[in-house]
């Protein structure tokens, strides 16, 4: 098994009691400590009307991120692309790029990162910026790297200017098999969010699907991360002290569509401000809390049922010298060689189970 390769996903959470202004120096100390501590990369959200949340223009905070960092890449996790151009994102995002070359990633998602009715603002006078998600991926896509656009769309020939000379590398985030298969016929990097779906088998099927549907034509090979919600702590007991409780509450639209929110009370709200019918469902949500004896367990045997090469950890505590020691200990796990799985029943996913949930499918059973 390989080692592990760590990552930061930060929310610029809100926790009572602090300001804005605090969230997000928490958010800028966290990514120096990280590049300290040697992690591969520090992506920031995008969330919308929120008084819980102060990332909502991860573009700008990059650049401030990158301007005060010196090494670890910095990006988006990640830009919700159904709001926006892909000709302003790729040239902004080539802006970013330019000012510090090879260090910059573009994550682009397809959820709202609010609800509907900052959706509409968002969209208000922007024409088509809500088309289909997949070919407004491939448009950014053909865009990155300064290249002409391809034909037959008909913006063919159009470049997004300035060309910098390490364009941002690009992943699709998302939650689902079908994204995983988006991300494989456009042959890009998929970030699969465990801390949203909150359920592990699809995690497996998703990183599956990608694999089966990955496009090599371009001479690039599939690269899975998974973000996963964790929290590391000296002890067990002082870990499982941090957590607050957390469900994951999804809206299913009748339209088909299904959004996940933070409470019950967004989701309803975002029901209501849909203006069709609706039902809510609650899950628990799945972080992995533990000394770093646990939480390395539980991440190596999710490893070994995905086949991901990288992990991207968000940890939403409240104490900011906790979440700073969390990061401290995961890195401390980057540095030793690959454990065994011996404690695999204590890990809360079996990798005997995940291959056999990998063969089922396979197999063509139901999942």
């Amino acid at each position: 098994m390989s080692s592990l390769s760590i990552s930061v996903l930060d929310q610029s959470p809100i926790h009572p009691g602090e300001t804005p202004e605090q969230a997000l120096a928490h958010t800028v100390r966290l990514a120096r400590r990280a590049e300290e501590l040697g992690l591969r990369r520090f992506w920031v959200a995008e969330h919308h009307d929120s008084e819980q949340l102060a990332g909502s223009s991860p573009e700008a905070l990059i650049g401030y991120l990158l301007a005060r960092t010196e090494r670890i890449r910095i990006g988006s996790g990640g830009v919700m692309l159904q709001h926006y151009s892909p000709y302003k994102v790729a040239e902004t995002f080539h802006v970013l790029a330019a000012l510090a070359p090879g260090r910059v990633d573009l994550g682009v998602g397809r959820a709202p990162g609010g609800l509907p009715r900052s959706t509409q603002a968002l969209r208000q006078g922007a024409g088509s910026a809500g088309g289909p998600l997949e070919g407004k991926l491939e448009e950014l896509s053909g865009y990155l790297g300064g290249r002409p656009l391809a034909e037959p769309h008909p913006l063919a020939g159009l470049r997004a200017a300035p060309a910098p000379a390490q364009p941002p590398l690009l992943h699709v985030l998302g939650a689902s098999e079908e994204s995983a298969r988006s991300a494989g016929k456009l042959g890009l990097p998929y970030v699969f969010s465990l801390f949203i779906g909150a359920d592990e088998e699809l995690a497996i099927r998703a990183a599956q699907a990608y694999r089966e549907s990955f496009d090599a034509s371009s001479g690039r090979q599939p690269e899975l991360i998974v973000a996963v919600a964790a929290v590391a702590a000296d002890t067990d007991a002082a870990a499982e002290a941090q957590l607050t409780p957390q469900k994951v509450v999804k809206t299913h639209l009748q339209d088909g569509r299904t959004v996940t929110l933070g409470t019950r009370e967004q989701a309803e709200e975002f029901g209501c401000q849909s203006g069709l019918e609706y039902r809510i469902e609650e899950k628990e949500a799945i972080v992995y809390a533990g000394s770093k004896e646990t939480v390395g367990r539980k991440l190596r045997s999710l490893q070994a049922a995905t086949g991901a090469a990288e992990f991207i950890v968000v940890t939403n505590v409240p104490d900011f010298s906790a979440r700073l020691r969390s990061f401290e200990l995961l890195a401390e796990l980057v540095a030793e060689p690959a454990a065994g799985l011996e404690a695999g029943a204590d890990a809360g996913l079996g990798v005997e189970a995940a291959a056999g949930l990998e063969a089922g499918a396979a197999a063509g059973e139901p999942a």
